[in-house]
């Protein structure tokens, strides 16, 4: 089992959480994610049960949430 811890201090941490809802709910094969914000921070639990699944995981959510920081930005939040 991997495991991975990804924390994200942004002003922008409940937003990016509240778009990352829909995907937590969503079944990634062999993955489990849990996210929550804490003390300003996004952070992001996600265990694999291998490499693969770690690196399809970790780049999803990564770009989702530049996608959402991208778009706060051009709405000026």
């Amino acid at each position: 089992m991997l495991r991975a811890r990804l924390e994200l201090e942004t002003p922008e941490a409940s937003v990016m959480l509240a778009s990352l809802l829909p995907e937590l709910g969503r079944e990634l094969p062999r993955t489990r994610v849990s996210a929550d914000v804490a003390e300003g921070r996004l952070v992001m639990d996600i265990e694999a049960d291998d490499s693969t699944s770690m690196r399809a995981a970790l780049n999803s959510y990564l770009g989702w949430m530049k996608i959402t920081e991208d778009i706060s930005g051009l709405i000026g939040e």
